[in-house]
C-alpha cells in the first residue's frame, strides 16, 4: 500500500538522507582534508543511529499490528510522527565538538592535524578577510605535512617541534587574537593593528610550513630541529604586540 508504515518511513529516511547530504555539502566548509573526513566519519555515525532507530519503530510497529490486528490510520500517523521525531532528534544530536585548544597537539600525526583544521575552521567565520584566505591556504598545507609526519620516527626531537608550531602556536596566535575586545583591534601599534598582525603571523607560519615540508621531504631532520627550535621561541608567545585592553590602558 502507498501510505503502509514501512512506504512511509523509507520516503522519510531517504529525506533525511538528503537534507544529511545537503548539511554536508552547504555547512561549514572544511579547510583540509583531514577535518572533512572526521566529520564524514560523524555523519555516518549518525545515519547508523538514524537507520537503527526507524528499524526499532518498524518492527515494534509490526508487532503492535500482529497483537492489534492492525494499527490503522492513527497508528500509522503516530508512527510516521514518531519515525520524524527519532530521525531530528538522531540527525542533530550528538553535535560535532569542536576540540579544545589543549587538546589540539596530541595522538598521531593525522589525528593532530585533523583537530587543528577542525579548530581552524570553527574560529573561520570570526577572522579577518585575509586571515581567512590563509586559513584555508594552511588547511592545505597541513593535509600534506601531515601525510609527512607518518613517515617520520616521532620519537625525533624535530617532530615534537614541528607538533607544536601546528598544534599550539598556530591556533594560539588565533587565540591571543580573539581575546583581544573586537573594539581595540583596529587600534594602531607598531605601525600595524590586530587584524594586519594576524595576518602577518598566519603568513609567516605558511610560509615555514612549507620550508618544513620541503626539509621533511629532503629528509633533512638536523636542519628541522634547528627550525623547530627557532619557531617555538618565534611563535610561543602567540600574537606579538596586541592593542591593550581596557584593564591594562588604565593602569
Amino acid at each position: 500500500m502507498a501510505n503502509s508504515p514501512a512506504h512511509e518511513s523509507q520516503r522519510i529516511l531517504a529525506e533525511a538522507r538528503t537534507t544529511l547530504v545537503r548539511q554536508q555539502a552547504g555547512g561549514r566548509r572544511s579547510i583540509g582534508r583531514r577535518s572533512a573526513e572526521i566529520k564524514r566519519r560523524h555523519l555516518g555515525r549518525k545515519a547508523a543511529r538514524m537507520a537503527m532507530a526507524v528499524g526499532v519503530l518498524l518492527v515494534g510497529a509490526m508487532a503492535a499490528g500482529l497483537v492489534l490486528d492492525g494499527i490503522g490510520f492513527a497508528g500509522v500517523m503516530v508512527l510516521a510522527v514518531a519515525i520524524v521525531a527519532a530521525l531530528w532528534f538522531f540527525g542533530t544530536y550528538p553535535r560535532l565538538k569542536v576540540p579544545d585548544l589543549a587538546a589540539l597537539n596530541t595522538g598521531d600525526a593525522r589525528t593532530m592535524v585533523g583537530r587543528t583544521e577542525l579548530w581552524l575552521e570553527a574560529q573561520r567565520p570570526a577572522l579577518p578577510a585575509p586571515a581567512v584566505r590563509l586559513v584555508d591556504q594552511i588547511g592545505v598545507q597541513l593535509d600534506g605535512l601531515g601525510v609527512q609526519l607518518e613517515g617520520v620516527d616521532p620519537a625525533e626531537p624535530a617532530v615534537g617541534e614541528v607538533r607544536r608550531l601546528v598544534g599550539e602556536h598556530l591556533p594560539g596566535m588565533v587565540e591571543s587574537w580573539r581575546k583581544i575586545p573586537p573594539r581595540l583591534r583596529k587600534e594602531q601599534r607598531g605601525g600595524r593593528d590586530a587584524d594586519q598582525q594576524l595576518a602577518d603571523g598566519l603568513g609567516k607560519i605558511s610560509a615555514e610550513i612549507d620550508q618544513i615540508t620541503r626539509q621533511l621531504a629532503a629528509g633533512d631532520l638536523d636542519a628541522l630541529a634547528v627550525r623547530g627550535r627557532f619557531l617555538d621561541y618565534r611563535y610561543g608567545a602567540g600574537l606579538e604586540a596586541a592593542p591593550p585592553t581596557e584593564a591594562a590602558k588604565d593602569a
